[in-house]
């Protein structure tokens, strides 16, 4: 097998396509894991102050003033 059939296979075929996709969405969610884990581990010990914001707890606070 040569690079010009290896090549043919992985974008020139469905299956192949398929495959760089598969592989594509495979290393994503690697990567992804990874800095998840680096991110928590770096923040472990984190205590809450009045200047840290979070994205999802800001409409909570606004329908308990009501």
């Amino acid at each position: 097998m040569d690079i010009g059939e290896v090549y043919h296979f992985l974008f020139e075929t469905m299956p192949g396509i398929g495959v760089l996709v598969g592989a594509g969405a495979v290393i994503s969610i690697i990567v992804c894991f990874i800095l998840e884990r680096k991110t928590r581990k770096q923040f472990r010990n984190h205590a809450k102050t009045e200047d840290d914001w979070s994205l999802f707890d800001d409409d909570d606070e606004e329908e308990n003033e009501l």
